[in-house]
Parts: structure tokens; C-alpha cells; sequence
């Protein structure tokens, strides 16, 4: 799904591997791109991931955490040699600023960031906490919160193809939109 909704263009090559069952991706990916990387986002809060991520790193890499943790004991094994003489650096970031809100509010509003893409379940205000308390066993993306809705948490992509919404949905190939999104304003009861 990654691959269909952001695929390379402009010149720009994009490659997906799914590493889920492998042993050692750190020499797999490695391998994938010939050597390591010189930026490294980790978007997880996982030690092994940042682990991972940093031995993958080239010399002056730069790994940046835009992964906030809640654990404050969290911590990861990094090699500092590699710090030391490979001048690695480490960096973390979170969240943005005001301004920062204005430009991706412009992105989105002249349709160059497609938010919709990253939806994958929507909700009623009903199952918010419920949802929030487990969200690392549900996963997926975006949770669209409807918040005058009744309406249990409900995955796009197991909504029933023959019904209404599933219909609306196969338009656009699963991707959330504002016929789907009329749909469950107009059906869902209020709260």
C-alpha cells in the first residue's frame, strides 16, 4: 500500500522492504543501498530499532529520534566509537511550531500533502478511550476521531466490500474521503 500511495517520482527513487521476518536486517538493508545511510529517522520508540538504525549509519550519518517516549528510562545501545570516529550524530526532534502548524496546514489545504492517505480507522467518541488505551495492540495509522458520533472503532480495510461504505471506499481504493466521510456523517447516530 506504501508503494501505491508513494511511489518515486520527480527523480526520486523510492524503496520499500519489508523486514518484518527477517533476522538480520541491519546487513539486508545495509546491503540493499550498498554500504549504510546518511540520515536515519526513527519514528519508534523500540531500543533495538535505534540500535539498529545507528549501526546502519555512515560515517557523519545523522540519526534523528522523531520518536517521543514515554518511558523516561528508555535508552538504546549505540556503538560510540562510531561517534567518536565516524562522527555519527544523534539528534532528536518533536512536534513544531506555530509556524510550522501554518506550512502544513498550506501543504494541505493546496493538496500537496494528502492526509487521507494515512487514515486507517475511524471512530466514534464513544470508543476513544478505549481505543487510546490500546493502541499499540490495534497499530495501523490514523485514527479519524469523529467526535459527535457513535460509532465503534472500525478499520477501513475489513469494512464489508458490498456495503455502502465499502463501495465508497473501493472508489478510491481504500483511501478515506469526503464521500466515505458523508456517508458516516449522515448514517453514524449522534452521540
Amino acid at each position: 500500500m506504501a508503494k501505491k500511495l508513494y511511489p518515486s517520482q520527480n527523480g526520486i527513487e523510492v524503496s520499500y522492504i519489508n523486514v518484518a521476518n527477517v533476522e538480520d536486517q541491519v546487513s539486508l538493508l545495509k546491503e540493499t543501498v550498498d554500504g549504510g545511510f546518511d540520515d536515519i529517522f526513527v519514528m519508534v520508540p523500540v531500543g533495538s530499532v535505534v540500535s539498529d538504525a545507528a549501526a546502519m549509519l555512515n560515517p557523519d550519518g545523522c540519526l534523528n529520534f522523531f520518536a517521543g517516549p514515554q518511558d523516561k528510562e528508555f535508552s538504546a545501545n549505540v556503538n560510540f566509537y562510531d561517534v567518536h570516529y565516524s562522527f555519527t550524530h544523534f539528534v532528536g526532534t518533536s512536534g513544531g511550531n506555530t509556524e510550522d502548524m501554518r506550512k502544513a496546514v498550506k501543504l494541505i489545504e493546496d493538496k500537496q500533502v494528502k492526509v487521507a492517505n494515512v487514515v486507517t480507522h475511524i471512530l466514534g467518541l464513544d470508543v476513544v478511550g478505549e481505543t487510546t488505551l490500546n493502541q499499540p495492540a490495534i497499530g495501523g495509522g490514523k485514527k479519524l476521531v469523529y467526535t459527535h458520533k457513535q460509532s465503534g472503532l472500525t478499520k477501513l480495510s475489513e469494512i464489508e466490500k458490498e456495503s455502502e461504505l465499502g463501495k465508497i471506499l473501493a472508489e478510491t481504493e481504500g483511501i478515506w474521503s469526503k464521500e466515505a466521510e458523508n456517508y458516516v456523517l449522515k448514517y453514524s447516530p449522534n452521540i
